[in-house]
């Protein structure tokens, strides 16, 4: 081979090693950004009221049953009220009882008790991770006259990983209830 030869084999090698190296694209999560939580007072001539994310969408049952609805997440939350009749106990094993149904499927149920003595509201958040179909459930009482509970539902079968970011933000709209939740006198 003569000196030609050498030359384009060489120039030919430094063409076909110099492209660029394919890489795979790097897995990602797919971001759900949703809107900054805006809230008001709830309007409704119930025993409580507390303040609600502008973005859900109320829907008023009897007896103050009221029904949260974020179309845009595909969920809602559930709220009942029950006046407390010596029954207390009861009450309190039902909504227990409630949360404690989604263990079979659930990864974790972690307890948070909440206070609020000025405004005479005792409670407790469930929250619950895994694929268990409510992700959260709380109840407020003041022990006497008033029962709150609550459950996060979402429209679609549990797939945690998926519904996460939603779960989230409707727990933070929970914790945002059970803060501002006033018994009416």
């Amino acid at each position: 081979m003569n000196h030609k030869g050498i030359v384009y084999v060489v120039i030919l090698v430094f063409f076909i090693s110099c492209k660029d190296e394919v890489l795979p694209k790097p897995s990602a999560l797919l971001r759900l950004d949703y809107p900054t939580a805006k809230y008001q007072q709830l309007e409704a001539d119930c025993a409580y009221t507390f303040e609600l994310n502008t973005l859900s969408a109320i829907k008023e049952n009897k007896n103050c049953a009221l029904v949260l609805d974020y179309p845009m997440m595909r969920g809602s939350i559930y709220i009942t009220y029950k006046p407390v009749k010596n029954n207390l106990e009861t009450l309190l094993t039902d909504a227990q009882k409630l949360s404690y149904e989604h263990a079979v499927k659930a990864d974790n149920i972690v307890e948070q008790p909440f206070v609020n003595e000025q405004d005479d509201v005792y409670g407790m958040f469930y929250e619950v991770s895994g694929n268990a179909a409510s992700q959260s459930q709380f109840y407020v009482t003041d022990s006497t006259s008033h029962f709150v509970t609550g459950s996060l539902y979402f429209y679609a079968k549990p797939n945690y990983d998926s519904i996460l970011p939603a779960a989230v933000y409707l727990q933070n709209d929970i914790r945002r209830i059970m803060e501002t939740l006033r018994w009416s006198k």
